[in-house]
């Protein structure tokens, strides 16, 4: 069995016991084997073995995923997973060698969270993403449905009636009910609600106005629909396409590392200026469970990081696509 095999087995099995040594063996293997990172890091004059400190890891800057093959080593992908997009705009992709492993870990992630999802009712309000296809997120949630056992139909367009119905059931049945939703259609849903029929559901909001809507700052939208909703606080989910770990909120954005993700944040006018300390800036994201790929990602996020791990996401760089995935600016 080979690094990656083994690496990912003990993600699953255990979970990285000792996060920085995790990461610096993950670079060590990343570093010698992922062409288009070590040219990365060769252009920079790395040297690999003087790296100890997660700060000193160079990030590969997340539009390397757009215009090259992020590969650690050679295989033929189960899925790729795009990024959602405007027909004029270049998706990322993401190669992924086990979609099982995607799958298995994103659930453990999620359970350690909010519990075993057996016995639950996941619904999902994801019309874009269903439309444009190749998403990471649809196959999470489809997974999850599937992990539940349950009788309803999880993915639903734009039938509103037939998912109010479907909520209104697995409440009635004493069920915990999750809905992942796309931000407008999140806010289409809130303005059809004449009762709160969503009361005591674990809302998701994944971001992504789409057009279709005016953006606004999260205070404002997570006002909007826990008015509507009849709910306490609007949950979320932090992943991307080019992440195969996510971290979730259980409301006010501050969202939590999962034991395989962990943000930094750098300077914004010198990307290498990297701190594990408290503070704002670029986003730099570790995933442990990116081994197939790359593990170090500076993405076009700006966030705040919290001496305790937990993190924000505040906006966008300026020059940067609007992600269908991000969250509202804070």
């Amino acid at each position: 069995m080979g690094f990656p095999e083994e690496y990912k087995k003990n993600i699953i099995r255990k979970g990285p016991q000792d996060f920085l040594a995790a990461a610096l063996s993950l670079f060590q293997y990343q570093a010698q084997h992922n062409p288009v990172y070590r040219e990365y890091l060769n252009h920079l004059k790395v040297q690999v073995n003087q790296v100890k400190q997660l700060s000193q890891i160079p990030f590969l800057p997340i539009e390397f995923f757009k215009t090259h093959t992020v590969q650690s080593h050679l295989f033929t992908p189960e899925a790729i997973f795009k990024s959602s997009g405007t027909t004029l705009q270049q998706r990322s992709q993401h190669l992924v060698a086990e979609t099982e492993f995607y799958k298995r870990h994103s659930q453990q992630l999620f359970e350690e969270v909010y519990g075993p999802l057996a016995g639950s009712v996941v619904l999902a309000l994801l019309p874009s993403y269903l439309e444009q296809g190749d998403s990471s997120l649809v196959m999470m949630v489809d997974h999850f449905i599937k992990a539940t056992g349950q009788t309803e139909p999880g993915f639903y367009l734009r039938n509103h009636a037939v998912l109010i119905e479907a909520v209104r059931n697995a409440k009635a049945a004493k069920k915990n009910v999750y809905l992942f939703g796309v931000t407008y259609a999140l806010l289409d849903l809130a303005e059809e609600l004449e009762s709160p029929e969503f009361c005591g559901v674990t809302i998701f909001e994944t971001g992504g106005m789409k057009g279709r809507r005016r953006e606004m700052v999260r205070e404002e939208l997570h006002s909007i629909l826990t008015q509507a909703f009849g709910v306490e606080a609007i949950h979320s989910e932090y992943g991307m396409t080019e992440l195969l770990s996510q971290a979730y909120s259980k409301g006010q954005g501050v969202f939590h590392p999962t034991r395989t993700l962990r943000v930094l944040v750098r300077d914004v006018n010198d990307p290498f200026a990297i701190t594990e300390e408290a503070g704002s800036g670029g986003v730099n994201v570790i995933d442990l469970a990116n081994v197939d790929s790359c593990a170090f990602i500076e993405t076009k996020d700006l966030g705040k990081l919290y001496s305790n791990g937990s993190f924000e996401i505040l906006g966008r760089f300026d020059n940067s696509d609007i992600r269908g995935c991000n969250l509202m600016v804070g």
